[in-house]
């Protein structure tokens, strides 16, 4: 056994390809558990997402009955269950059903931090934020924006500790509607910046 590609003792070659080998314990748990955290990013859609993604009855019941059970063991093992039926299908139209929610989701949040910011930026800054605001949706009605603005920053000097005014609220929701209507969800840009 002076080969230098000789087996070892207990009969593994090193230079064998290792995808021939069967898949190990560890690597089993590992798949086993990773399909139940999809089987719970699907429990955390909303229902009629969910209903909307194609997948076999089997699992859609299993899922019905994670929701129904009240008790944690209960609970953790339904989610097992669930596992175990996505083992049987391909989970790959699965996942990108909740990623593509997820984006959805992450874009969402992201477009409602934009008009956030926007929206500090108009009450800090009234000139330059508006110039900057109408250059980047110029189908903004500029008069009621501005009564917006107004009308927010008489809130915030009334009741400093009630930002949330009703003024407040409703110069949020121009922004939103404003921004969605012309499709763009941009940031405001530094301040540094001039336009």
């Amino acid at each position: 056994m002076n080969s230098k590609h000789s087996p070892n003792h207990d009969g593994f070659d090193p230079e064998d390809d290792l995808d021939d080998r069967p898949p190990s314990r560890s690597m089993l748990k590992r798949a086993s558990l990773a399909l139940q955290e999809l089987g719970q990013q699907l429990l955390d859609m909303p229902a009629s997402r969910l209903a909307e993604i194609d997948m076999p009855e089997r699992l859609r019941d299993a899922l019905d009955g994670y929701k129904t059970t009240r008790s944690f063991e209960g609970k953790r093992r339904q989610i097992q269950f669930i596992g175990k039926v996505m083992r049987t299908i391909d989970a790959e139209p699965l996942r990108e059903a909740v990623a593509q929610y997820q984006l959805g989701h992450a874009h969402n949040a992201l477009a409602l931090h934009q008009a956030e910011r926007w929206r500090a930026e108009l009450i800090a800054d009234d000139t330059d934020a508006v110039t900057r605001w109408v250059a980047d949706f110029p189908d903004t009605d500029v008069q009621q924006l501005r009564t917006l603005i107004r009308n927010a920053r008489k809130d915030a000097a009334l009741e400093p500790e009630k930002r949330s005014g009703r003024a407040f609220r409703e110069l949020f929701q121009f922004i939103k509607r404003t921004m969605e209507a012309q499709g763009k969800d941009e940031a405001p840009p530094d301040q540094g910046t001039s336009a």
